[in-house]
């Protein structure tokens, strides 16, 4: 082992343009589990080339929706020769009421921050209290199926924050006898994983089985959705508050930067300002590290006294904008899941283990996982997710590990900032060049 440190039933976006360039929203049937019909599928950003030989499917972190890889898909894309890259919105998505979210700015603002939108409670979806990782990964499978296309294409597969332990986790799945890492060529990890990636960031995980049965029993006692990303950027106290806050904001932020903010009526007291501020102004302090927690922050710039913003950092706030601003549902996921979480937490010794079993956590096939690793971390873990994954790789067959921290991004930039900055776009581009074809 080496290492090196430091099927589509409905489409929207941008069909094949200009040199069979493709940008689209598709609905990918799901797999079968708790719920009505209409929610058993998952939404697909595709980029990239028609002609790919290759697609990286991408799973976003606790709050991550599929628009928060746009920025950074183009980029792979167009640097990877034969690359496409699918982000996925996880089911939980489809709860959310999108009915005006692409809807004229106005419009869009009356009606989310006027209150006239659908707001859930966890007793409105109980059946959501079972979409646990069993769940989120079989529907992934079915993703990954689609992108191979037959065996057309090879697939690797890669997420953000935790979402790299579900790549981790999907790696070492039994899918009714057949372990997951043979569907993929490669696993990427950007600042997340498993056995204690996180602990640099201040988060060790541990659960013993009692634990486990008593946060389940909360969860069908009707603590279905989980508010954790809200409260972190002081949005407000409910699970949807931050994905409405900044995709209007993000909206704002590019229709008319320098214009007057318009969401200054009723912003939460953590973000008001006694002097001026302006669209990009606001929407700046929001993801602006010098203001915002550091799990959701970039370096971006920082506020003049015109209240306007001003970029000098390596990820201008435009980046940012457009991705919590564009497509069908914006960067965030409106309803983070309960399940889920206690499912990543009891899996983070990646060991199946008599908390993964009453779970119902198929880590059968941990040791025999034989495919490439690269993992990348910020200035949140601290070096934890290098250490995490090299001690990963010297605990299973896996024959190439390859890691990198870079102290001077956050956890957020690693996905919006400017290539000649950003050295995870960088060493991942060598990394998906030079990946054999499984």
């Amino acid at each position: 082992m080496s290492t090196s440190h430091n099927a589509p039933q409905h489409s929207a976006g941008r069909p094949a343009g200009e040199g069979g360039w493709l940008e689209t929203v598709e609905t990918i049937a799901g797999a079968p589990a708790a719920g009505p019909d209409e929610l058993q599928h998952v939404k697909v950003l595709k980029v990239g080339p028609a002609e790919a030989t290759r697609v990286l499917v991408l799973l976003g972190g606790r709050e991550g929706a599929a628009g928060g890889f746009r920025v950074l898909a183009r980029e792979l894309a167009r640097t990877v020769p034969g690359l496409q890259v699918w982000a996925v919105d996880r089911r939980e998505q489809n709860l959310a009421d999108l009915r005006d979210y692409q809807a004229d700015l106005n419009t869009a603002i009356d009606y989310y921050l006027g209150g006239k939108y659908t707001s859930l409670e966890g007793s409105g979806a109980p059946f959501a209290g079972s979409w646990g990782l069993d769940v989120l990964l079989r529907d992934v499978r079915q993703v990954v199926k689609a992108a191979a296309d037959g065996g057309r294409r090879d697939v690797v597969l890669g997420g953000h924050s935790v979402g790299g332990a579900a790549v981790a986790h999907y790696a070492a799945w039994d899918f009714d006898g057949t372990p997951g890492y043979l569907d993929l060529s490669g696993l990427v990890q950007i600042d997340g994983g498993v056995r204690d990636a996180f602990k640099g960031a201040g988060m060790e995980f541990s659960l013993t089985a009692q634990d486990a049965i008593g946060w389940r029993s909360v969860i069908a006692d009707g603590s279905v959705f989980e508010n954790a990303t809200s409260l972190a950027v002081r949005a407000g106290d409910r699970p949807q508050d931050a994905a409405i806050l900044y995709h209007l904001a993000a909206r704002c932020a590019l229709a008319d930067p320098h214009g007057p903010a318009l969401l200054t009526r009723g912003l939460p007291a953590a973000y008001a300002t006694d002097g001026p501020l302006t669209n990009a102004g606001l929407f700046g302090k929001l993801v602006d590290a010098a203001v915002g927690h550091p799990g959701y922050a970039v370096h971006s710039g920082r506020l003049g006294q015109d209240g306007n913003w001003i970029d000098d950092g390596p990820t201008p706030l435009a980046r940012v904008a457009e991705a919590h601003a564009e497509g069908p549902s914006g960067a965030f996921i409106w309803y983070t899941l309960n399940r889920v979480m206690l499912d990543y937490v009891a899996g983070n010794a990646f060991t199946d283990n008599d908390v993964t079993r009453e779970l119902g956590l198929r880590l059968h096939h941990v040791e025999a996982i034989d495919i490439p690793l690269y993992a990348f971390g910020s200035s949140l873990t601290n070096g934890t997710v290098a250490a995490a994954a090299e001690q990963l790789g010297a605990s299973t067959a896996i024959p190439a590990v390859t890691t990198y921290t870079d102290l001077e991004l956050t956890h957020q930039d690693l996905l919006y900032a400017v290539p000649e900055q950003n050295r995870l776009l960088r060493t991942l581009v060598e990394f998906l060049r030079t990946l054999p074809r499984r």
